[in-house]
C-alpha cells in the first residue's frame, strides 16, 4: 500500500511531486524486468477483484458525473476491464516465453529467437468518456509486460477519477503503480519527463501534442485517438437490425464514444424506411418525447456545459445551413442534455461535415452510387472505425477493399472494442499502435531479437579473403537467384 504520497485527490500534483515519483519508478522498472508471470497475474487478480467488489461505487460516481446508467458503467467500464484481466491471467506465461523463429540459409548454425520484455516506466493518459475502462484497461497490459505506471486521468469526470485515486493507492505503491489528477499543466509536466512508454487515449488534436513531446525523448507511443467514423447500410442490409444496432452503438454514453458511428450513408431506396426505424428505436429505447428522455434512466448526459454547447453549435450551425431535424433536437444546456437526434439534408459546408460530433446527434446521408460513398470516406482522415450494413458480399469486399480504417465491423457495431484476440487501434490520423489482449503486452514490450551461436560460420567471411570465400559469395548470390 502506497503512505508516501503527499498530495490530496483533486489537488493538482506541483512538478516536484511529478518528478520525485517518476525517479522512484527507475529502480522499481529495473527490478520488474526479472519479475515472473506469477508476480505480474497476482497484480491484475488484485486489481480485477477490487473493481468488481466496488461496482456500486463506480455506479455512483459515474452518476454524479455524468448520469451515467448503472448497466453502461457495468458493460463499458467494469466488465471491459474485467475481460481484459482475464485474458492477460490466462495467457500470460505464454505470452512472455521466448519466441523461437527458424534460421535464414545465411543463419544456420545460429539459434534465434524473440525475448520479450518490459519497455521500462510508462505513462498512461485516459480521457473523461470511459475514464474507467481506458485507464485500468491500458494499466493491465502494462502490469503484464512488466512496466511501471504513471497514470492522468481526466479531470473532467472527478468523481470516477477520485475513486480511480483511492482505488490505485489502496492496491499499489507509487514506485510501480502512481496516480496524478489535475488539468493539462499535469498533463504537460509527465510529458517533459523520459518515459519509456506513453500510452495515450483522446482527440487527434491531443495526440499530436502528445507524440511531439515523446519525440523529444524517441518515447515509443500507443495513440488510440478518433475521427469520424462512418457507417454504411445499403439496399440489402436488414434495417431493423440496422437501425437498433447502430442505434446502441451511438447514443451509448450519449454519443461520447471514440468508435460510435458518427455518421450514416444509407441508400436512398430504404433511406425512408431506415429512418422509420430508427424512430421506433429511440422511442422504445429513451421515450418519444423530450421531456421523457430527459428522464429516462437509460441515457447519460454530456460531460458538461462546455461540451453541450460545442455539441448544440453543431447542431444549430447545421440547422442555419438547411439540415433537417428528422427526430430529437431538444437541447437543455444547463442540464447538460441533448435528446437522441437525427438529421437530414446536411450541406457540405456545414461544421458537423468534419468536425468530431462526440455525442447524440447523427447524421443520415442518402446515396445512390456505393462508389460516390468510398470517394467520401477517402476523401477525410482514415477513421478509427468503419461499419458496414450489407448482404451483397460483393459490396461489402467493395468497401473492404478500397477504404482504410481502424477497425471494422460487418453487420454489427462497436464490438470490435470487445474482442480480446483482435488488435484494437487507429492508422494515421485515428491512432498509432494497438492495445488490447497480446497487443496490449506487446505495446508495453520491447521484441528483443537474439541469435545465439551453435557453429561459426560467419568465420568463413572474415577478411583477409581468400579465392575460398569468394567463391562462396558467388555460389550464395546464384542460390539467391534461383530461390527468388
Amino acid at each position: 500500500m502506497n503512505t508516501a504520497v503527499s498530495y490530496l485527490p483533486g489537488i493538482s500534483a506541483n512538478e516536484a511531486e511529478i518528478k520525485r515519483v517518476f525517479d522512484r519508478q527507475r529502480a522499481t522498472a529495473l527490478r520488474l524486468r526479472t519479475s515472473t508471470a506469477e508476480e505480474r497475474i497476482a497484480k491484475i487478480k488484485k486489481l480485477r477483484d477490487t473493481l468488481l467488489a466496488r461496482s456500486e461505487e463506480f455506479h455512483e460516481a459515474g452518476y454524479k458525473d455524468f448520469k451515467k446508467p448503472p448497466v453502461e458503467v457495468d458493460l463499458t467500464e467494469i466488465v471491459t476491464v474485467v475481460v481484459e484481466a482475464n485474458d492477460a491471467i490466462r495467457h500470460l506465461k505464454k505470452w512472455m516465453k521466448p519466441k523461437s523463429v527458424m534460421p535464414t540459409p545465411l543463419m544456420l548454425g545460429t539459434q534465434a529467437y524473440v525475448q520479450y520484455e518490459p519497455k521500462g516506466r510508462s505513462l498512461i493518459i485516459s480521457p473523461w468518456n470511459y475514464p474507467v475502462n481506458l485507464t485500468f484497461g491500458p494499466l493491465v497490459s502494462a502490469i503484464a509486460a512488466g512496466c511501471t505506471a504513471i497514470l492522468k486521468p481526466s479531470e473532467m469526470t472527478p468523481h470516477l477519477s477520485a475513486l480511480m485515486v483511492k482505488i490505485t493507492r489502496e492496491l499499489f505503491s507509487e514506485d510501480e503503480v502512481a496516480i496524478f489528477e489535475g488539468d493539462a499543466a499535469v498533463s504537460t509536466a509527465l510529458l517533459s519527463l523520459p518515459f519509456d512508454h506513453i500510452f495515450f487515449t483522446g482527440s487527434p488534436a491531443i495526440g499530436k501534442v502528445v507524440m511531439a513531446a515523446a519525440a523529444k525523448h524517441l518515447t515509443s507511443v500507443t495513440l488510440e485517438l478518433g475521427g469520424k467514423s462512418p457507417t454504411i447500410v445499403d439496399a440489402s442490409a436488414d434495417l431493423n437490425l440496422a437501425a437498433r444496432n447502430i442505434l446502441w452503438g451511438k447514443f451509448t454514453n450519449n454519443g461520447q464514444t471514440c468508435i460510435a458511428p458518427d455518421h450514416i450513408f444509407v441508400h436512398e431506396s430504404v433511406k425512408d424506411s431506415f429512418i422509420e426505424e430508427c424512430r421506433a428505436v429511440i422511442g422504445n429505447a429513451y421515450g418519444s418525447t423530450a421531456q421523457e428522455q430527459m428522464n429516462s434512466p437509460y441515457l447519460a448526459r454530456v460531460v458538461n456545459q462546455r461540451h453541450t454547447q460545442r455539441i448544440a453549435g453543431l447542431l444549430s450551425d447545421a440547422q442555419q445551413r438547411g439540415a433537417r431535424v428528422l427526430t430529437g433536437g431538444a437541447v437543455d444546456e444547463g442540464a447538460c442534455f441533448i435528446a437522441p437526434t437525427l438529421i437530414d439534408n446536411i450541406p457540405a459546408d456545414a461544421k458537423i461535415q468534419t468536425e468530431e460530433i462526440f455525442g447524440p446527434l447523427l447524421p443520415i446521408i442518402a446515396y445512390r452510387n456505393l462508389d460516390e460513398v468510398i470517394q467520401q470516406i477517402n476523401d477525410q482522415p482514415k477513421p478509427l472505425a468503419l461499419y458496414i450494413w450489407s448482404k451483397t458480399e460483393s459490396n461489402i469486399k467493395k468497401v473492404m477493399q478500397n477504404t482504410s480504417a481502424g477497425g471494422t465491423c460487418i453487420n454489427h457495431t462497436v464490438v470490435q472494442f470487445l474482442h480480446a484476440n483482435l488488435p484494437f487501434g487507429g492508422v494515421n490520423n485515428s491512432g498509432i499502435g494497438n492495445g488490447h489482449g497480446l497487443y496490449g503486452f506487446k505495446a508495453f514490450s520491447h521484441e528483443r531479437g537474439v541469435v545465439r551461436t551453435r557453429i561459426m560460420g560467419a568465420k568463413l567471411f572474415f577478411p583477409p579473403y581468400s579465392p575460398f570465400t569468394l567463391k562462396i559469395i558467388g555460389m550464395i548470390k546464384k542460390l539467391a537467384k534461383i530461390l527468388a
